[in-house]
């Protein structure tokens, strides 16, 4: 289907590098990355972090710390509630 995005001009130049040097088209390139975005799973699954807090206090507290620090050493996007 087609529809209208509007893109930056220094976005759009670099996904036209990306596209010719992975030999594929624009509209190619964007929609596998659309795709990557909504099929993708950002961040740990809650379930994942909850068994690991039944484990024992110790790993509970080291879970704690290591969700700590991956929220203060991102640089590109703000910190996410996990």
């Amino acid at each position: 289907m087609a529809t209208t995005v509007h893109i930056p001009p220094a976005l759009l130049k670099s996904v036209d590098r990306r596209a010719k040097a992975l030999g594929v088209s624009r509209n190619r390139l964007i929609v596998r990355a659309l795709e990557r975005a909504v099929t993708e799973r950002a961040g740990w699954a809650p379930e994942f972090l909850e068994r690991l807090r039944d484990v024992d206090v110790d790993t509970v507290e080291a879970v704690d710390d290591l969700l700590e620090d991956v929220k203060q050493a991102r640089r590109s996007k703000p910190a996410r509630d996990l």
